[in-house]
């Protein structure tokens, strides 16, 4: 069965409310609480964000089986999609990533001094792989993205190698879950067990959403302009 797609001429609280999920995305698009009734369409203009985009983003992350089209990237503004995914990055490390890291510590504290050591070394290690991963979309990708939407002839990146080089950052969320769950005692049963199980499974599926738009979507935008610009 197809799923509806969202429109602009619903109101953005009944969309909140119907997918809470969604609220984390308003500041990464810079859209403020505080909207009270108004529609989509009036929220997106009142906050200078391109209607379409928001929309766009939204049917992303709630519909699994929503792959937009070709005709459909090109012709939606994308000026905000760099600073979307930058704001993303921010978001993952300086809230998601510390707060999963505090409930692992606490935990920790509570585990044979090895076992602690484990979920602590192992989430370490992915925290520094997330990191570099968001780094190098950063300074390479990025601005490769911004100098071809502002017209330049720059062949010195080209998004091939970001396909041929895009690691499975969600995926090892999967292996910290398991070692969670194999490894954390019965007699550890607190709610930061809860909460760290909770977070991991968001954190990934808001990773795998993320990995989606830009192998889905920003890749296929910036073969269009390499085609349109560099060839």
């Amino acid at each position: 069965m197809k799923s509806r797609l969202f429109s602009s001429e619903a109101r953005l609280s009944d969309l909140i409310t119907a997918h809470p999920s969604l609220l984390t995305l308003l500041t990464r698009l810079g859209i403020p609480l505080g909207f009270g009734d108004r529609l989509i369409a009036d929220v997106c203009q009142e906050s200078g964000v391109d209607t379409a985009f928001f929309l766009l983003i939204c049917n992303v992350y709630t519909f699994n089986n929503y792959v937009p089209s070709t005709v459909t990237i090109l012709g939606t503004d994308m000026s905000g999609l760099v600073p979307y995914l930058e704001k993303s990055h921010k978001y993952y490390v300086d809230k998601r990533l510390p707060h999963i890291e505090l409930h692992l510590d606490a935990i920790a504290q509570k585990l044979d001094n090895r076992i602690g050591k484990v979920l602590t070394s192992f989430f370490g290690i992915y925290k520094k792989e997330v990191e570099a991963h968001f780094l190098h979309e950063e300074k390479e990708v990025f601005p490769h993205i911004a100098g071809l939407m502002a017209g330049k002839r720059d062949t010195s990146y080209m998004i091939g190698e970001f396909i041929h080089t895009h690691s499975d950052i969600e995926g090892k969320l999967d292996d910290l879950l398991n070692i969670v769950f194999k490894y954390l005692p019965p007699e550890v049963d607190d709610d930061n067990v809860l909460d760290v199980v909770y977070d991991i499974l968001m954190l990934s599926e808001d990773l795998k959403k993320h990995t989606f738009i830009e192998e889905k979507i920003m890749v296929p935008l910036v073969k269009h302009l390499e085609n349109a610009i560099l060839k």
